[in-house]
């Protein structure tokens, strides 16, 4: 059973390919437009740089101007049927927010994730009594949130770590990310029993990273890295702050996320080391 693709990465993949045929012929976005009589570059500036669902009338136009040879065609035409996936594959997201809606899309097509969370639990492997507490404190910056919404799209996407070929998973968690911090004993206690059954997946690895004894700085910021199975699709690094999220797909960015990855993989606990570590937290 293949992996479902991920939209907004088959928007950006799209959109980088169609940006590239236009400058193999020397065309301008001005001139594009002029031919296809679209009344003016916007239109054709958002499908480039993957901030739209394409029409795919459009993109076959686009390849006639570009004169595509029938290979590519066939090719660009898969994806761009990918990046336009629409209702039946939104519905099966729920009534998600934007930025949920963002960070589902990249973990449904994804073949690996690595995500970083210098403070709480990462989103994936946290309980529904954990994520309320997080989801109502969020109340005090965002008094529209609606909570019962939310829990119901977290718990959505929970299910990619659960699917029958799901993604490879790794999560590295300081060491205060796993302290009780005020949180009801119970709802702390079974947060961590949550993270031990889940560590026991064949594709899930959680890492702690030990603040005191760490070898690097930690970020302050958390984040995330998507690979997809199709290589050509680009390896994404989600940045998550306050209000919104920034998404990072050039090369340089991500290689130098992926860098910094492989130092905090260096500073982390063993995977055995952080079972006991979690266990001994959880027995006490």
């Amino acid at each position: 059973m293949p992996l479902p693709t991920s939209p907004v990465i088959r928007r950006a993949r799209l959109g980088a390919e169609l940006r590239q045929l236009r400058r193999r012929e020397a065309l301008t976005l001005e001139q594009v437009c002029e031919r296809l009589g679209w009344a003016s570059t916007s239109k054709l500036s958002r499908i480039e740089l993957g901030q739209s669902r394409p029409d795919l009338a459009d993109v076959l136009d686009l390849l006639d101007v570009y004169e595509v040879s029938a290979l590519q065609r066939d090719a660009l035409i898969v994806i761009a049927r990918d990046a336009a996936t629409s209702r039946g594959w939104w519905k099966s997201l729920g009534e998600m927010g934007e930025r949920q809606r963002t960070y589902a899309e990249l973990e449904a097509g994804a073949a690996g994730i690595v995500e970083y969370q210098p403070a709480i639990v990462p989103g994936l492997l946290q309980t529904s009594a954990y994520a309320r507490l997080r989801i109502v404190a969020g109340q005090l910056i965002d008094p529209t949130v609606d909570v019962e919404a939310d829990l119901r799209a977290r718990a959505a996407r929970h299910a990619v770590l659960r699917r029958v070929e799901p993604p490879r998973y790794t999560a590295l968690i300081t060491e205060l990310a796993c302290e009780r911090a005020g949180d009801p004993v119970e709802v702390w206690r079974e947060q961590l029993r949550h993270l031990l059954d889940l560590a026991a997946l064949p594709h899930v690895t959680i890492r702690l990273l030990p603040v005191a004894a760490a070898r690097v700085p930690l970020p302050l910021t958390p984040f995330s890295c998507y690979s997809f199975p199709d290589p050509a699709d680009p390896r994404t690094v989600m940045l998550e702050a306050l209000t919104t999220d920034v998404r990072l797909t050039t090369a340089t960015d991500v290689d130098r996320y992926e860098q910094m990855t492989g130092c905090l993989l260096e500073a982390a606990l063993p995977e055995e080391e952080t079972v006991w570590a979690l266990t001994r937290r959880l027995d006490g």
